[in-house]
């Protein structure tokens, strides 16, 4: 099994008591998210962040990594890849939590486009549930196994919120709607921001409804002075 790794944000306050972790894109890596973590910061001085490099090597984008590959040719291929590239994550994050003294309930998944996909995979199959599922401009793998997983699972699901543009080139803008509405119906509500003038991307709306929506899930306090700067 491959080890990830990646660039990490300490917590401000030099006591840890939350971790928000981010699952790039494909052919992106670790430093592509890290800078959210930096816009956060001022908001949540007790969250330490780390963006970890997914394990494998893009092809189509040297430099880049990706959580499993995407040939568009075969339709279970994202179903295999999320399966495939789990048990890495799920042992980086059983690391970091081990590392800082804390459980799933201090921590949060951030993904964006395939690291959302991986967000969404992992964190609802934990053994015991995050704190929070934030994933940016992706969608929910494999819908037809949401039923399957409600039955054999015991622990509550986390709070989710799925922010998607209206002009994503990338995820169609309907991957939203139907990930929510599978989630739904496995009794897995979720909560969704649309931008209808964004592409495959993250704008201020959408990290500031991330922000607040991390914060209340993992009860982070902010302060109004700095919530109005948001």
């Amino acid at each position: 099994m491959a080890q990830i790794d990646g660039p990490r944000l300490a917590a401000r306050s030099r006591k840890t008591k939350q971790l928000i972790v981010f699952l790039h894109g494909f052919g992106a890596n670790g430093d592509d998210l890290i800078a959210l973590g930096r816009q956060w910061q001022p908001f949540m001085p007790d969250a330490a962040f780390v963006s970890p490099n997914a394990p494998e090597a893009c092809v189509q984008a040297p430099g880049g990594r990706q959580w499993f590959g995407l040939t568009m040719r075969d339709p279970n291929e994202r179903w295999a890849g999320v399966n495939k590239a789990a048990p890495a994550l799920d042992a980086f994050l059983d690391a970091e939590l081990e590392r800082h003294g804390l459980d799933d309930s201090k921590l949060a998944l951030v993904g964006f486009s395939q690291g959302t996909m991986m967000a969404l995979h992992v964190g609802l199959r934990r053994a015991r549930a995050p704190a929070a599922l934030l994933g940016y401009s992706g969608e929910l793998v494999g819908p037809e196994h949401l039923e399957e997983l409600a039955a054999r699972k015991t622990g509550k699901t986390p709070p989710i919120l799925l922010v998607h543009g209206g002009e994503d080139e990338v995820i169609p803008p309907e991957a939203l709607f139907m990930s929510a509405e599978a989630l739904a119906g496995a009794n897995m509500p979720c909560q969704w921001h649309f931008s209808p003038a964004l592409g495959h991307g993250i704008d201020a709306s959408g990290l500031r409804h991330g922000g607040l929506f991390l914060a209340g899930a993992m009860r982070i306090r902010i302060d109004p002075a700095l919530r109005a700067k948001m």
